[in-house]
């Protein structure tokens, strides 16, 4: 790994397992037939980085599976994808972090997690080496033990040499309240979601929580708000973008490919506007079908569904 690099994504990485539609569980041993059962790498590292890619990045993941079929799957999936798959190291003491998701008919997504490797992955010498090399640099390892202490450092030297830095949570927590303290100086954009926000900020106004992070160091905030959009909160100015009018199917993956989607548009040389737009259109593609990458076509087809796809703000 020694070219340059649109995107390096830090963190969780998990195989989703995701069956559509789940209206109950059949009783005792019984069975349903359901539409679609899919599988695919996710996580706020591992779904950022597959639907980056697909947008047409050039992107690297560094994170970790187990020495188990899922491992086994993800990094193939990665591979075929075209995602460098370098740091992507194999921890053979810990299984693959792995979630299996019933969607329900309505849209809600209860799931069953299983807690592995990835978030006690290292940062590594070639880890801290990529992030020097690349354009942007998402960190998604918030209150990870395998990376205690040291993602201030790598997204302080990272933005040092150039990187636009951004960090998104899993989940609020003690934990991760402690590290945004660390990490919050040296990020660019924080992506919490608006719940995240309000569990982490104590506001239900996304406006009022952004500007909680920024004193705390962010650069600015782009608040995922689902059937509301996205608000973008950056110093002496705000940019809201509307959702897509669309009967969503697995809304599972929208937050990350919200993220990746912001990414990508300003790597593409988006104003902000733009690139908030371009990223509520992403995740509204994914939100259309199943798994990570839903009824995502690339970047040209993101543009087109732009383009032809109503917000709620539209007239058309």
């Amino acid at each position: 790994m020694t070219k340059p690099l649109d995107l390096l994504a830090i963190g969780l990485t998990t195989l989703d397992i995701t069956v559509h539609p789940v209206a109950s569980l059949p009783e005792g041993e019984g069975g349903q037939l359901v539409e679609t059962i899919a599988l695919s790498p996710a996580g706020t590292a591992g779904g950022t980085a597959l639907v980056a890619r697909t947008l047409g990045l050039d992107v690297a993941i560094a994170s970790a599976v187990g020495a188990d079929p899922q491992g086994q799957l993800v990094r193939s999936m990665f591979d075929a994808a075209g995602v460098d798959t370098g740091l992507l190291e194999t921890d053979r003491e810990r299984p693959t972090s792995t979630t299996v998701l019933p969607i329900r008919p309505n849209g809600d997504r209860p799931n069953w997690h299983m807690m592995g490797a990835s978030i006690f992955a290292p940062v590594t010498d070639a880890v801290a080496a990529a992030s020097r090399r690349a354009a942007s640099v998402h960190w998604g390892a918030v209150g990870f033990p395998g990376v205690a202490g040291q993602g201030a450092g790598l997204l302080r030297d990272a933005r040092a040499g150039g990187a636009f830095t951004s960090c998104d949570l899993i989940a609020p927590s003690e934990a991760a309240q402690a590290d945004l303290d660390a990490l919050l100086p040296h990020v660019d954009l924080f992506m919490p979601s608006l719940a995240e926000v309000r569990a982490m900020a104590g506001t239900d106004d996304p406006v009022a929580g952004a500007r909680h992070f920024m004193a705390r160091g962010a650069g600015g905030c782009l608040i995922k708000m689902g059937a509301e959009g996205a608000l973008l909160v950056l110093p002496g100015r705000q940019v809201h973008a509307a959702a897509h009018r669309i009967v969503p199917v697995d809304t599972t993956s929208c937050g990350d490919s919200l993220c990746a989607g912001f990414l990508a548009g300003r790597r593409r040389g988006m104003e902000v506007d733009a690139a908030l737009r371009f990223a509520v259109a992403t995740a509204a593609q994914v939100a259309l079908g199943v798994g990570t990458l839903g009824r995502l076509e690339g970047y040209d087809g993101t543009l087109a569904f732009m383009d032809s796809t109503p917000t709620g703000g539209d007239a058309r």
